[in-house]
C-alpha cells in the first residue's frame, strides 16, 4: 500500500497524514475508480509537509488541464479530485452529528464533480449489485429522506454507549450506519460520504479507528452494507449485519476477520461447493475487486456481470471491469461488442471521454 513507510516510521504528523491519505484513496474502489500516478506523487508532496492541501488541489485542478492529464483513463479526475477531499475532511477536528453535516461532507466531496452536490436526490434509485444476483436494494422513497435521516439520527443521538463493551457498540454502529446508508440520501456518491461520515462520528465518541479495513476492503464495505439492507425470504435470504460487524470489528477492535467480498455473495455457499479447496482460499487469485470464483451451469455469465457493472457506474473502464471478472481487456472487450450486437448496450460519445449505457428494457431479471 502506499505511503506505509510513513506509517511504520511513526512521525506522528507524517503517520496521520498518510493514514488519511490512504483511506481517501482506497475509498475510491467502492466506485471502481483509480487515482492517477501524478495525484500519489503529490500526496506523497503533502504527507513530507513540502506543500499544503490547498497547493494539493491547484495542482490536481491543474493538471488536468494539460495534455497528460487529458489522456488520463475516465474517472481518474475524480477519484484524484475527491481522495484530496477525503484526506483535507479527515484532517480536520470539526464535527457535528446531524443529517446537516453528511449532507456538508457530500457537497465539499464532490462539489463541481457530481450533479446536486450536497443536496437529497429528487428521484427513487434502483442499482443492480453483484452481490446479489444482479438484484437491488429496497432504497428509501426520495420523498421521505430528510424524515427518514431525521429519525435515524434521533435514535441514534438519544442511544447511551456509556457502559457497554465493545461488541455491543459494534453491532449497534453496524445497524446504525447501514440505515443510513439504504436511505441513500445522495444520487451518487452515497458510500463514499457514509464512510467519512462514520470514520469522523466514531473519532468524536472517542474510539480509536484502525484506518486499515477502509483503505484497504472498501469495496468489502460497501457490498456489506448491500447484505445489511437486503432480503428475499422465497429465496432464503435474510437482511444480515454479520458481514458488516466482521468489518467494524476490525475497526474497532483491532480483529483480523477475513474480508473476502465472494464470501457475500447470496450464493456463496452453493456454488463454493464446487470450487477447490486451494481455490477459495488463494489471497493471490482473489482481490478485493475480483470475479467470484464459479464453477457450475448456474454461474452468472460474463457478459451479465458487465451489464450490472455497466449500470451501476456508467464510467467504469474496460481495465477496471476486467480486474473484477479475472478475464483480460480484449475479453471484454469482445463481450461489449456482443451485447452491443444484440441491442442491450450502446455507446454514447467517442471511445475517448464517452461511456456504454445499459438498453435497461432488455436486461433480464
Amino acid at each position: 500500500m502506499e505511503f506505509e513507510q510513513y506509517i511504520i516510521q511513526g512521525e506522528p504528523g507524517r503517520k496521520e497524514r498518510a493514514e488519511n491519505w490512504q483511506v481517501a484513496i482506497g475509498l475510491q474502489a467502492v466506485d471502481g475508480l483509480k487515482p492517477s500516478h501524478y495525484l500519489l506523487q503529490t500526496a506523497q508532496d503533502h504527507i513530507e509537509e513540502r506543500i499544503s492541501i490547498d497547493e494539493v488541489e491547484r495542482r490536481i485542478a491543474a493538471y488536468y488541464q494539460t495534455e497528460e492529464g487529458r489522456r488520463e483513463e475516465a474517472g481518474t479526475d475524480e477519484a484524484d479530485g475527491v481522495s484530496a477531499r477525503i484526506a483535507r475532511l479527515l484532517a480536520e477536528d470539526t464535527f457535528t452529528f446531524s443529517p446537516a453535516m453528511l449532507a456538508s461532507i457530500h457537497r465539499r466531496l464532490f462539489d463541481n464533480i457530481l450533479p446536486r452536490a450536497g443536496r437529497y436526490r429528487q428521484t427513487n434509485i434502483k442499482k443492480r449489485e453483484w452481490v446479489l444476483d444482479g438484484a437491488s436494494v429496497l432504497y428509501s422513497s426520495c420523498d421521505m429522506i430528510g424524515a427518514t435521516l431525521d429519525y435515524d439520527f434521533e435514535q441514534e443521538r438519544l442511544f447511551s454507549y456509556k457502559g457497554i463493551d465493545l461488541p455491543r457498540v459494534v453491532k449497534r454502529i453496524s445497524n446504525f450506519v447501514s440505515g443510513i446508508w439504504q436511505i441513500h440520501p445522495f444520487g451518487e456518491g452515497n458510500t463514499r460520504t457514509t464512510a467519512v461520515f462514520t470514520i469522523k462520528y466514531l473519532r468524536q465518541l472517542g474510539y480509536k479507528v484502525d484506518n486499515d479495513p477502509f483503505k484497504a476492503n472498501s469495496w468489502y464495505f460497501r457490498n456489506a452494507l448491500v447484505r445489511a439492507n437486503y432480503q428475499n425470504l422465497p429465496a432464503g435470504v435474510e437482511r444480515t449485519t454479520e458481514y458488516l460487524e466482521l468489518f467494524f470489528r476490525n475497526l474497532l477492535m483491532g480483529e483480523k476477520n477475513e474480508l473476502k467480498n465472494r464470501y457475500l455473495h447470496i450464493r456463496w455457499k452453493e456454488m463454493s461447493s464446487g470450487v477447490a479447496e486451494a481455490e477459495i482460499s488463494s489471497d493471490k487469485k482473489y482481490k478485493s475487486t475480483e470475479k467470484m470464483p464459479l464453477g457450475s451451469e448456474k454461474k452468472q455469465k460474463s457478459s451479465e456481470q458487465i451489464l450490472v457493472m455497466i449500470s451501476e457506474k456508467a464510467s467504469i473502464t474496460t481495465e477496471q471491469m476486467a480486474a473484477r471478472l479475472g478475464i483480460s481487456t480484449r475479453a471484454v472487450e469482445k463481450h461489449l461488442s456482443n451485447l452491443k450486437a444484440k441491442g442491450l448496450l450502446r455507446r454514447i460519445g467517442p471511445d475517448k471521454g464517452g461511456h456504454w449505457e445499459v438498453v435497461e428494457n432488455e436486461i433480464r431479471e
